[in-house]
């Protein structure tokens, strides 16, 4: 009888100490994506039209930085020419409507092929040739600027003066054409950001996004294990450029225009990498907390420029304060959060839990 009780007590006791298994870590951020994309939904209805406009703005950055930190943050290849893909899916989207009457639906999905085949071309070649560091950042940055040429001087794409996206009226969800101060901007750029976000963690945690964060630490040792580097590095890039395309065909699409340095110029290569960098490169939440920070700023520079306090009169009418902006506060983020804001974050809360 004692012996049953003493049992007893010990199944108890040891009921009591079992833990239920944590989570894993992409439940986890699937979680809180959702929490997140359910807790944006009301924004647009409790925002002035003003700061309305700056959230859409936030969620392209958004959508951009998770494509950069696709390929240059999971899979360490550092691109300074994404404006080359984001120029890609708005050129593609642009012409197609303006000039065949496409939905821009259809002209996202064909500016992400375009986008995405323009990458594996470039990557296959570059990869093929070993480049890697700063020459593979030097070979993405010249290809965007060979594209911005060949668009500033090609009839096909109306040379200098780009595309003008024509009117409707009313409101149509299939031409991504509302009232400009209609909240459906809003909830179309969401839902295009939140498909991003889900995307790249699915990619990060999937046999594929294994091997190529693997590849990212050591490609030599990963390739001396049988892992085909190339293809792995290919997928990444197709990724990265596909989703980047996005961006570029929604901005096209709210700011009803694109001309060449809008689409391919450096300044959005440099608002792609600012955003990951201070949110933190190689991180799921980097790039959000990056495009809220950077998209933010944009817009106070933009005010400060526009209507400056007396003595900031100086400032008045001048452009580039805000590239000038992001140059200080990377400068800030690498000395004091070397990893960025998620980054160093991150990486404290784990040393804390390791003690």
């Amino acid at each position: 009888m004692t012996g049953i009780t003493i049992t007893g007590g010990r199944d108890a006791a040891a009921a009591r100490s079992a833990k239920a298994p944590p989570l894993r870590p992409q439940y986890r951020q699937l979680a809180v994506l959702g929490v997140l994309l359910l807790a944006a939904i009301p924004l647009p209805l409790l925002l002035p039209s003003a700061q309305g406009a700056v959230a859409v703005r936030i969620l392209i950055f958004a959508i951009m930085a998770i494509g950069w930190n696709t390929m240059s943050g999971f899979g360490g290849m550092f691109s300074f020419g994404h404006a080359a893909f984001f120029g890609l899916g708005a050129y593609t989207s642009a012409y197609l409507l303006v000039n065949h009457g496409v939905s821009p639906w259809i002209g996202m999905l064909a500016g992400m092929a375009v986008a995405a085949t323009a990458a594996v071309v470039i990557g296959y070649f570059a990869f093929r040739y070993k480049l890697q560091g700063a020459y593979f950042a030097l070979a993405t940055f010249a290809f965007a600027e060979m594209l911005r040429l060949i668009v500033t001087t090609s009839e096909f794409t109306n040379k200098a003066v780009g595309f003008s996206i024509p009117l409707i009226d009313g409101s149509s969800l299939w031409k991504i054409q509302f009232p400009a101060d209609s909240p459906a901007y809003f909830w179309v750029a969401l839902a295009l950001a939140g498909v991003a976000a889900l995307v790249s963690i699915l990619f990060l945690h999937s046999r594929t996004g294994r091997y190529v964060t693997a590849i990212r630490d050591d490609e030599l040792a990963a390739a001396s294990l049988g892992t085909p580097v190339m293809r792995y590095k290919l997928i990444t890039v197709a990724l990265s450029a596909a989703i980047t395309a996005v961006a570029g065909a929604f901005y096209t699409q709210y700011y009803l225009f694109v001309n060449p340095e809008l689409a391919f110029g450096s300044s959005v290569s440099v608002q792609a990498i600012a955003t990951v960098v201070i949110g933190g490169i190689g991180t799921i939440w980097g790039p959000v907390v990056g495009a809220v920070i950077v998209g933010s700023l944009s817009d106070v520079t933009a005010t400060l420029l526009r209507t400056p306090p007396e003595f900031l009169s100086f400032l008045q009418g001048r452009s580039g304060l805000d590239v000038a902006l992001y140059a200080v506060l990377l400068i800030v983020i690498v000395r004091v959060l070397p990893k960025g804001i998620v980054g160093t974050l991150t990486s404290k809360i784990s040393a804390r839990r390791r003690r």
